[in-house]
């Protein structure tokens, strides 16, 4: 199964400034996996270690001479550790704090071995200030699959090429299959284990099984990284995502997880999922304005899950309803749409994800970015295409360029473009020169 952050990976090994590598992401989404894949096709040696329960490893970081700690991974792992031909991998590093702080000392005095680390993002951020490695390390982020990820693992090998073409007009004649294959996409999501299983045997009680068991082994990481008094404020705000999608406004309202709920008592709940991966936290603009930070407003926010095919696990939403007709892009009053151009989003482009409502809320943009200009985003569930607030905005600010994702053709109108929804990826990509 291809990655497209594999290409990162690439670069990161030929960059004359390259530091020690953390790959960050959520659990499930193949962070393993991709490493290994990396370590085996790109270098000559791999000497991978995990840290997990792994004592004979962990007396080799009594201190940090980084010349005998190279000398005794080769010796246990019986592999020459050469400049630039092996590649060190530390699974799980997390949980070996030492094995973490090491990262700033490979880079000190040991700059020309290649080192990467996977690990959960609650442990990463548990050493965060105390033994981090801050300044010393580079990142990359490993997001579930896309949708253009997982037609490269259906075999869509020519329908990509056309799509990487950017010719949008031309690919107007395929968007009747390009709809069906993003009916198949809503309904798997992008977790690895739950694509391969699908693209193997289409088996889509299987699917559902193995998105189940992702989702438990979530709610098993509340008891066994947070503390007891947060289990429950977690378990209640991941339990509340898809029902607080499917309000026609999306603002996450903190009295529909709990009557009486206020920001105090949930803040910490949410700030756990988002350093866990498990949510994306996209906040309110109060102003249409370069830079969007300065008019950031934190307190109003929308959460969108990691994946949606997990959304789609949590909401008990049939296969048939996901799978037949244009159910699951109007249902739910298009909260799948909007996870999906979301989830696109954070994977192609990785920078901060907004929203924008007026002050008395009678007006509301789905999303906003920016690039040269900020660019309003509105998403669209079928083919209606009246957008009244995205009209709005770009009659009020004629240097704006509007972008509209729905279930029609692609089309410039005027200060706005409508764009495919299962374009949205490289759409973004192209906007972004990614």
């Amino acid at each position: 199964m291809k990655r497209f952050l594999y290409e990162k990976l690439v670069e990161w090994k030929h960059s004359k400034w390259r530091k020690p590598l953390i790959l960050e992401g959520a659990r499930q989404v193949g962070k393993t996996w991709l490493l290994k894949q990396f370590g085996q096709s790109e270098y000559k040696h791999l000497v991978y270690i995990n840290c997990d329960n792994n004592p004979q490893f962990e007396m080799i970081f009594a201190d940090y001479d980084i010349n005998r700690i190279i000398r005794n991974l080769s010796a246990l792992s019986n592999k020459p550790i050469l400049p630039g031909k092996t590649l060190i991998v530390f699974d799980e590093i997390q949980e070996m704090p030492k094995a973490l702080t090491s990262l700033k000392y490979f880079c000190e005095d040991a700059p020309q071995i290649h080192v990467a680390v996977a690990g959960s993002l609650l442990g990463l951020f548990d050493h965060h200030g105390s033994g981090f490695p801050v300044g010393k390390v580079d990142t990359l982020s490993l997001y579930p699959l896309s949708f253009m990820e997982f037609l490269d693992a259906l075999g869509k090998d020519i329908l990509i090429k056309q799509i990487r073409e950017h010719k949008w007009e031309e690919l107007n004649a395929l968007n009747p299959m390009l709809t069906e294959l993003l009916r198949q996409y809503f309904f798997t999501g992008g977790m690895p284990e739950v694509v391969e299983s699908y693209v193997t045997n289409h088996d889509l009680k299987r699917v559902r099984a193995i998105q189940e068991n992702i989702l438990e082994g979530y709610r098993q990481d509340f008891s066994k990284h947070a503390s007891k008094t947060d289990i429950e404020k977690i378990s209640l705000v991941f339990r509340s995502i898809p029902s607080q999608l499917a309000k026609e406004n999306k603002k996450y309202i903190y009295s529909a997880v709990k009557n009486g709920g206020r920001a105090k008592e949930f803040e910490g709940a949410i700030h756990w999922l988002i350093n866990a991966g498990i949510v994306h936290k996209v906040n309110r603009a109060k102003s249409i304005g370069m830079p969007l930070s300065f008019y950031e407003d934190f307190n109003c926010f929308k959460l969108f899950l990691n994946d949606l095919g997990l959304l789609g696990a949590m909401s008990d939403a049939s296969p048939a309803e996901i799978l037949i007709g244009n159910g699951a892009f109007s249902s739910y009053q298009g909260s799948f749409t909007e996870q999906f151009v979301a989830q696109q989003f954070f994977s192609a482009v990785g920078k901060n994800l907004y929203y924008y409502t007026n002050d008395n809320s009678t007006m509301e943009i789905d999303f906003l970015t920016q690039n040269e200009s900020v660019m309003p985003i509105e998403v669209k569930a079928g083919i209606n295409l009246k957008s009244k607030s995205l009209s709005t905005v770009l009659k009020n600010n004629s240097e704006l360029f509007g972008i509209r994702f729905s279930m029609a053709d692609y089309k410039i109108q005027g200060q706005m473009v409508n764009v495919p929804l299962a374009l949205s990826e490289e759409y973004f990509r192209e906007i972004f020169k990614r």
